[in-house]
């Protein structure tokens, strides 16, 4: 372990010589990728320099118990069962660090949300997770748009695609895929009982061209007039755009922007990521067949958290997490929950590989 730790200090420390030679900087996309590794990195060089120096603590102990001298034996015994503790502890954190990196949590993300059984209520719930999505963003510091949107005319969204960019937000948001469900009172009920609504999130990673090859000749692309709000731009010119993806009938439409162009290069923003999750799905339901227990399979028809507004409760049953802040976590304080989910996961991860 000692070997694979100082090759990662020496890995971080030459990412570091790089990054301050003024020529590497002016490549803007390496420097950015360099950047990101070296944050990543960081943590892990901490505790491997943590973990190198109380072992070579240990080893001089240990020197000095198989010596004559009899005053410092007495010193070092209780010294090595503390060091002892020490290096456990940090050995533990350092398998959950060095677990394999998905570079596709570097990623920036596209959420797609949309109402589920409910009726109008469900879009309104959709409206909800929306917000609750951007909150979370803006705590992070993250910037997010709109690419498409289907509004209803009481506030809520029947569907809603949006982007949100930011470091490693595919990796803190991709644990948010599935069936949302809401148990609360719809503002249209007038008898006071409690309705049960859904909406799906689908959470995929921002593909880049070079992820994912799409061919002009695998395109059918269509032009129309924007509906809904959109000014007097809305019904003069056709600027919506609906592209479908021949070899697999996926179809994305986009209509938000203001040109057809603008349309057309959100549409096959969306249409790569659609792709590059629909492959990362595959993948993920291949490695749950290896795995007793997994956070997150990539199916967003699995029901994966509860939000109970009369008793102020919100659930999520992939890792039976209950906490009684729903009024924050509706206002985009879902941290906590998004790292219990994490910590599942890297404990699944871990298990795999003792097995």
């Amino acid at each position: 372990m000692i070997d694979k730790l100082k090759e990662i200090i020496a890995h971080f420390e030459s990412l570091e010589l790089k990054m301050a030679d003024p020529n590497f900087v002016n490549d803007q996309k390496l420097y950015t990728e360099s950047a990101r590794e070296h944050r990543r990195l960081s943590p892990i060089v901490e505790k491997s320099n943590q973990f190198i120096k109380i072992t070579n603590q240990v080893e001089d102990d240990n020197n000095i118990l198989n010596s004559d001298d009899k005053d410092l034996k007495e010193i070092v015994k209780a010294e090595i069962e503390d060091l002892q503790i020490s290096l456990e502890k940090l050995e533990k954190e350092l398998k959950v660090l060095l677990l394999p990196h998905d570079p596709t949590d570097d990623k920036n993300t596209i959420i797609e949300i949309r109402a589920g059984t409910g009726g109008d209520e469900a879009a309104l719930f959709a409206a909800d997770l929306y917000r609750m999505y951007t909150r979370f963003a803006e705590r992070n510091s993250w910037k997010y748009s709109v690419m498409e949107s289907n509004a209803i005319g009481i506030g809520g969204f029947k569907e809603m695609i949006f982007s949100v960019e930011g470091d490693g937000v595919y990796g803190f948001m991709k644990f948010e895929s599935g069936v949302h469900r809401v148990q609360r009172v719809p503002k249209t009920e007038t008898s006071g009982r409690v309705h049960t609504s859904a909406a799906t999130v689908a959470v995929l990673p921002e593909a880049e061209e070079a992820d994912i090859e799409i061919l002009d000749s695998d395109l059918k692309i269509d032009t129309y007039r924007a509906s809904g709000a959109g000014g007097q731009h809305v019904n003069k010119t056709e600027s919506a755009i609906r592209i479908t993806h021949i070899p697999t009938g996926v179809v994305v439409t986009c209509q938000d922007e203001t040109s057809q162009h603008k349309n057309k290069a959100a549409a096959l923003k969306v249409l790569r990521s659609r792709l590059l999750a629909a492959q990362q799905e595959k993948i993920a339901s291949e490695r749950a067949k290896a795995r007793k227990n997994m956070v997150s399979t990539g199916d967003r028809s699995a029901k994966i958290r509860t939000y109970n507004f009369p008793q102020g409760r919100i659930t999520d049953h992939r890792i039976n997490f209950t906490a009684y802040n729903l009024e924050g976590v509706m206002d985009g304080e879902i941290n906590s929950i998004i790292e219990n989910l994490k910590l599942a996961d890297q404990q699944d991860q871990l298990a795999s590989f003792v097995e």
